[in-house]
């Protein structure tokens, strides 16, 4: 079961971080082949970070290309002409989406950064597996930024990475409960700690 809960939850991180990875790539002109990249990055970039560091190799996404084309499909269809329209006529509505999307990917991928880091590290610590979360979790959103030449988001906007970090923190504590209550509630927090920080401005000190 746990399994098939973590098929189920990266699915629905991919497609979330394809949409705000297409929704950026539409709203700053790109081309069909640049949302598509943008979306796929944003969907698997953190997963590839993540594998890398816990030693997978080839990563996971190059192993099974069900998220890539996944991603490619999500972006595709967010390029069609009529839901470019919308996007430009409907900016705020989009914004929301854009958070919404960005929210629930950065919750699934952090848990599922935990999850694997338990089934791959022989010695897993509590440093080990909220820091691989927080990776899985930032990765896609930093490699996104970075391919728009903009300031990674992590580093600008309301709280995003600590988000992660407390529902990496979460998830680790609630494992010996259960891995699919664990993931549930840290994915929870996660997307609620985030939303929250967008709709009150919750932020850090700015330099």
């Amino acid at each position: 079961m746990s399994n098939i809960l973590v098929f189920v939850l990266e699915l629905i991180g991919t497609v979330a971080f394809a949409v705000s990875g297409a929704i950026v790539g539409i709203k700053k002109q790109m081309d069909l082949l640049g949302v598509i990249v943008l979306g796929v990055c944003t969907a698997v970039g953190g997963g590839i970070v993540r594998d890398l560091i816990l030693g997978i190799t080839p990563p996971a996404t190059f192993q099974d290309p069900v998220y890539t084309l996944t991603a490619a499909a999500v972006s595709v269809l967010m390029f069609l002409p009529h839901v470019r329209a919308r996007v430009g006529r409907h900016e705020p509505v989009f914004d929301r989406l854009l958070l919404v999307m960005d929210a629930v990917g950065l919750g699934v991928f952090t848990v599922v950064g935990v999850q694997c880091a338990y089934r791959q590290a022989e010695h897993y610590t509590l440093f080990l597996t909220v820091f691989v979360g927080l990776i899985t979790g930032v990765g896609g959103g930093v490699l996104r930024d970075v391919c728009c030449m903009e300031r990674p988001y992590i580093f600008t906007k309301h709280i995003y990475a600590c988000a992660s970090l407390a529902g990496a923190a979460v998830c680790r504590a609630l494992w010996p409960l259960g891995t699919g209550l664990a993931m549930l509630a840290g994915c929870g927090v996660t997307v609620v700690l985030r939303i929250c920080a967008a709709v009150f401005r919750w932020s850090f000190p700015k330099a």
